[in-house]
């Protein structure tokens, strides 16, 4: 597939996500988080894309954190944000330091790192007046997410397209959710985006996440639209077929617009199966004609 058709799928994939789910609205500032990883490249420039061509007017706002991580350049990734043309700030804050204090020998700085990022950038989106904050993640991010919940924690949970955040400030939303890894990567790769490598998850090894990616991977042994179907599932949820007893009553007090969605269909009784063996006295109605 040429570079072109890809972006033109990705994008059509994106376009898709924001309908479904509602992700804009006329009038919207967008923060995008921008990480300087391949995702978080193809979600600005593709979000860039969707406004030049929509009549849906929304404004975009590229903002970077640096952590301070050794060997950290950010140079490449100031010069391309300056040849694209979209409003960035590049924010500094030393969180790696703070990070790998915090992280206990032998564990894993995901979760500190995520919590001191998200507070600074929580603070950026306010001062620059966002209505929403952009994530780059993509298919397999949702997948594994709900594989590690499913697994380790017992939970039915995987990422939304759209939430809110805690406090009510933000909506964050998460337009790449629908499209596959691999077709990000390929993109990025073709269009040369100047990836910035990070030293602190992109250096982790043996992570459960990495055992959810390769459990996905013996999956598609079996299935080889495997992805495809499991996100597919993430949106066709049977509430009446699930044990949370808290999901069952809020689907039987659901609004009454709110279809069933049951493929079940009710079918004419052809057969009327007589016992072979009964020890029961009953009147026996002979059934109708066939």
């Amino acid at each position: 597939m040429s570079a072109e058709a890809l972006e033109g799928k990705l994008l059509s994939r994106l376009t898709k996500t924001i309908h479904t789910h509602e992700l804009l609205r006329e009038g919207d500032r967008v923060m995008v988080c921008l990480s300087g990883g391949k995702d978080s490249y193809t979600l600005l420039h593709l979000l860039e894309q969707a406004r030049r061509r929509w009549e849906v007017k929304f404004e975009l706002i590229a903002v970077h954190l640096d952590q301070r991580q050794p060997g950290y350049d950010g140079a490449p990734l100031k010069n391309w944000l300056e040849r694209f043309g979209v409003p960035f700030e590049i924010l500094s804050e030393d969180t790696y330091s703070e990070v790998i204090e915090r992280t206990p020998r032998g564990g894993t700085p995901c979760a500190a790192c995520s919590r001191l990022r998200r507070g600074i950038l929580y603070t950026a989106a306010q001062r620059l007046g966002a209505t929403k904050i952009a994530l780059g993640h993509h298919r397999e991010d949702t997948l594994e997410t709900f594989l590690l919940n499913l697994v380790y924690s017992g939970r039915m949970q995987a990422m939304p397209a759209r939430y809110t955040t805690d406090d009510g400030r933000f909506e964050v939303i998460r337009p790449l959710i629908e499209c596959a890894e691999a077709d990000i990567a390929t993109f990025a790769a073709s269009a040369g985006f100047p990836i910035l490598p990070c030293n602190l998850c992109g250096s982790q090894k043996d992570l459960k996440r990495d055992a959810m990616n390769a459990l996905l991977r013996q999956l598609e042994t079996m299935n080889p639209h495997v992805r495809q179907s499991m996100l597919g599932a993430l949106s066709n949820v049977r509430a009446t077929h699930l044990l949370d007893t808290e999901v069952a009553q809020a689907w039987a007090e659901r609004p009454q617009h709110l279809a069933a969605r049951s493929q079940a269909r009710e079918t004419q009784v052809r057969f009327a199966a007589l016992p072979v063996h009964s020890s029961v006295d009953v009147l026996l109605t002979p059934p109708g004609p066939r």
